[in-house]
């Protein structure tokens, strides 16, 4: 446990909600409320004020939404030499064009709104601790269903020019692809014949050279290059 509570801004425009989701956080010994905000530009405000180590992000609200407020706190954070806060964004909509959208502005993960109470707990545990709350699987079927819809393809040159991944040994390409597909470090590990361990570590220094935060951001880096295997009925 963290020898202090992980704070935990909340930005949702109904007011019952964020009472709901306040009073479900400050049970947990580990975890207490920063602070409360109903829009996206009054989370940026608020998260100068109190720091916060992670955000539950709405995506969908009236003015600035969760999406310009993800990446409002981030960009605040980065100018202002900040360790920026871990932002989960909560949609009631699964494979949501708009929570992938929220995703490519730094997000962590996103979750449903009627997600069970101890799975939301763990989230913010999870991206607190480093992690993504979405499995890289379930990016990559978000952006096969959003590829599958778009009449524009997705913007490239996300994080780093695909060059970066000349800086990678073979190895670590070799890890880059597992990811980038989904596979967990376990998985890894035994197809590649290494401790958990080792990919671990392997990742870290992957996650490092392209500048890129976690897994979930992989999967985009890949995607976003052309890098992903070209998935079965997926279109021309």
């Amino acid at each position: 446990m963290s020898p202090h509570p992980i704070g935990v801004l909340l930005v949702d425009d109904q007011p019952l909600f964020r009472r709901g989701m306040a009073m479900l956080i400050d049970s947990q010994p580990d975890l207490r409320v920063v602070g409360e905000a109903g829009d996206g530009a009054a989370a940026v405000t608020t998260a100068q004020q109190t720091a916060p180590d992670v955000v539950l992000m709405d995506i969908r609200m009236p003015g600035t939404d969760g999406i310009a407020g993800t990446a409002g706190i981030l960009r605040d954070a980065a100018a202002n030499g900040r360790t920026p806060p871990r932002v989960i964004v909560l949609t009631t909509f699964d494979l949501d064009d708009a929570a992938l959208r929220a995703i490519r502005a730094g997000a962590s993960g996103f979750l449903l709104k009627d997600a069970e109470p101890e799975f939301l707990l763990a989230a913010v545990r999870a991206v607190h601790g480093g992690h993504a709350v979405v499995a890289p699987g379930a990016i990559g079927d978000l952006l096969a269903h959003v590829d599958a819809r778009a009449e524009h393809p997705a913007p490239a040159g996300r994080a780093a020019d695909p060059a970066a991944l000349d800086a990678l040994s073979p190895r670590e390409r070799e890890i880059f692809a597992a990811v980038a597909a989904g596979l967990s470090n376990a998985e890894i590990a035994a197809r590649e014949f290494v401790s958990e361990a080792t990919v671990k570590s392997h990742v870290g220094r992957i996650l490092a050279k392209l500048a890129l935060r976690d897994r979930v951001q992989v999967v985009l880096y890949a995607h976003d290059h052309g890098l992903l295997p070209r998935r079965a009925g997926g279109g021309p």
